[in-house]
């Protein structure tokens, strides 16, 4: 597990390993999210990329009888 510090002026370093991983690029926008105390870093991603993720998922299932 990587550790990193703030800075006096509230800036974290995201560790090579770490960014190597993610292929994080420099000027990449994150979404943070303050969840159960702790801080969760999203990688934002063009919608172009998400083109095809869906691709094989099952879509049969019974609907209960009150649904359309």
């Amino acid at each position: 597990m990587a550790t990193v510090t703030i800075s006096p002026k509230f800036q974290v370093v995201i560790p090579r390993t770490v960014r190597d991983r993610l292929h994080l690029k420099p000027g990449q926008r994150l979404q943070i999210l303050e969840y159960a105390g702790r801080l969760e870093l999203i990688p934002e991603r063009k919608i172009s990329d998400l083109k095809g993720f869906v691709r094989g998922i099952d879509t049969a299932f019974s609907r209960e009888p009150d649904r359309l």
